[in-house]
């Protein structure tokens, strides 16, 4: 059993203020992620998002459009160390809870065309996994040959591991438990046979986000739910103390689960 699990921005920093790392919230994400692989050790790849680090940089620079001129390509580095900032405050929080994770730098390793990842180096992350290692991933800058350079988020990084690799299930932990009807009710179950029934409903991002809110992650967890034989996707509580223990174990937690049908 091979999980990717992401941890939202929004649910790790507060969004709205600068750099404003909410350590006590990784701590006890992080706990809980040891005590489940202490009782069922299983081949878990974490992924986080930028949160109110990366997402302000890029914003004020425009990265995401491209990177051309040397003011952009020095914005495009800015945004590198300050989303590599929150990934080391991440993974001191995880290792001190004695998760074994391995730091892997996605703008070193993937290459894009025109926004969309193109090649990652998928088998360090295999090696990693195959010998108990839990890779850390994060939203990052790339190289990408149309537009110089890009942003990647979590969610295409994502995408890209579960079109590429054999995974088993994707869990999205967010600030909200689960994605919201217009009346503000947990959606169950999205397909791509419903969703048309819910895309007004879904909204962006408190806080700046420059890769897109809620629409934007649904479009891409459809996307990754059809891959090969269908990879689920739940979308949980990230703040609710147990739930993502549950999660990783296996048991029923609630939130919104996406399928291919």
């Amino acid at each position: 059993m091979t999980t990717i699990l992401k941890l939202g921005g929004s649910l790790i920093t507060d969004k709205r203020e600068e750099r404003s790392y909410r350590g006590d919230v990784v701590a006890r994400l992080a706990g809980e992620i040891a005590s489940a692989l202490d009782e069922n050790p299983s081949r878990l790849l974490i992924g986080h998002g930028s949160g109110s680090f990366g997402h302000f940089a890029a914003q004020r620079h425009g990265t995401m459009d491209g990177v051309q001129s040397a003011a952009e390509w020095r914005g495009f580095a800015e945004v590198a160390t300050i989303a590599a900032e929150l990934n080391g405050l991440v993974a001191a929080t995880l290792h001190t809870a004695g998760v074994p994770v391995w730091r892997i730098q996605p703008s070193a390793s993937a290459i894009c065309e025109d926004g969309v990842i193109m090649g990652m180096a998928l088998p360090i992350i295999h090696i990693a996994l195959s010998n108990g290692l839990v890779p850390l991933l994060y939203g990052d800058v790339a190289l990408d040959v149309v537009r110089g350079g890009t942003i990647i988020s979590t969610e295409s990084i994502i995408r890209y591991l579960a079109a590429n690799s054999r995974i088993d299930r994707v869990i999205l932990l967010g600030e909200v438990p689960g994605v919201l009807s217009a009346d503000g009710a947990v959606i169950p179950h999205i397909t791509p046979q419903n969703i048309g029934a819910y895309q007004s409903a879904l909204g962006g991002s408190a806080g700046v986000d420059v890769t897109g809110g809620m629409y934007t992650k649904v479009m891409d967890m459809l996307q990754i739910a059809q891959v090969g034989g269908g990879v689920p996707v739940d979308i949980i509580d990230g703040r609710e103390a147990g739930l993502l223990r549950d999660a990783l174990l296996g048991r029923e937690v609630g939130g919104t689960r996406i399928t291919a049908g």
